[in-house]
């Protein structure tokens, strides 16, 4: 046991990826049967999915629970705490947190349907409105206050002591992006891919996630979180992204094959034009120095 916490406390950054993977993919290996589960069919996505979502939620939260325990102790829990409870920032970056996501989707949409009805955000096509938005609603506070608790909770100061707010955000993201894919986007690959080939949609729809959305919309949390250090910010920019997800966006289950991919992409170009904004107009302190160069 002593050689288990002289390891984690040396490697905790590693830990917390392992334990997180190991949690969320695991967990829903073990909801969905094993491998052999995977793709499922659309019987089986919509019976097992408000099972697999919970346990996937788990990883990143009780990872960084337990490691800001082991690593850090009561110091760490209380660090933790008062960051979560820091809501007394700038206006502007709550203005930031809050309504990119929905400008960009915005955008995104009255771009796309015109090319084509299938574009229309999901709000405007379904017929129960109301149990809609308030299930979008929840569904989005569930997901950014339990992924939050591990992405910015622990893992973000950490790789700020040694990378820039670019690379951290840039690491961070492309493991999120990993992580969302393993296994439960493989999970939902038949359903998704509609016309195109099986593996040729699951190749195109993974390098979306990697170098994609993700990656660019968590640079900007890693910027504002930068000007911030509120995890409670934190926690309200992914909940609007997750909520625009839901409620704007027309979901793998509404749209599929080419026009999912060409959706995926369409957002991801806009994402990293707005990064792009970001560092033109801040003069590129999205590259800022690690805190340890900068008190150095």
């Amino acid at each position: 046991m002593t050689t288990i916490k002289a390891f984690i406390k040396r490697h905790p950054m590693l830990t917390y990826y392992i334990l997180t993977f190991a949690i969320s993919s695991g967990g829903i290996l073990l909801v969905i049967g094993g491998p052999g589960g995977i793709p499922a069919t659309a019987e089986q996505f919509e019976r097992l999915l408000p099972i697999a979502i919970p346990v996937q939620l788990a990883g990143p939260s009780v990872a960084g629970l337990l490691l800001t325990g082991l690593v850090y102790g009561r110091v760490g829990f209380r660090d933790l705490f008062s960051r979560l409870l820091r809501w007394r920032v700038a206006v502007r970056w709550y203005a930031v947190a809050l309504l990119t996501a929905p400008l960009v989707f915005a955008v995104v949409h009255l771009a796309l349907s015109l090319v084509s009805p299938v574009f229309l955000p999901g709000l405007v096509t379904t017929d129960n409105k109301a149990a809609f938005l308030v299930s979008g609603f929840v569904g989005a506070l569930v997901v950014g206050f339990l992924e939050e608790l591990g992405w910015t909770g622990f893992a973000i100061p950490r790789l700020r002591l040694r990378y820039g707010v670019f690379a951290t955000g840039l690491i961070v993201g492309v493991l999120w992006g990993t992580w969302h894919l393993l296994p439960h986007d493989f999970w939902a690959a038949r359903i998704s891919s509609g016309e195109l080939p099986l593996a040729l949609f699951v190749a195109a729809n993974g390098f979306g996630y990697l170098v994609g959305q993700l990656p660019a919309f968590r640079m900007l949390m890693v910027w504002v979180y930068e000007h911030t250090g509120s995890l409670l910010v934190a926690i309200l920019m992914h909940v609007s992204l997750t909520g625009c997800t839901f409620i704007l966006g027309p979901g793998a289950l509404a749209i599929s094959g080419m026009p999912l991919l060409i959706y995926e992409l369409v957002l991801a170009v806009v994402l990293w034009v707005v990064v792009a904004a970001v560092a033109l107009a801040k003069g590129g302190q999205l590259s800022r120095q690690p805190l340890q160069q900068r008190v150095a």
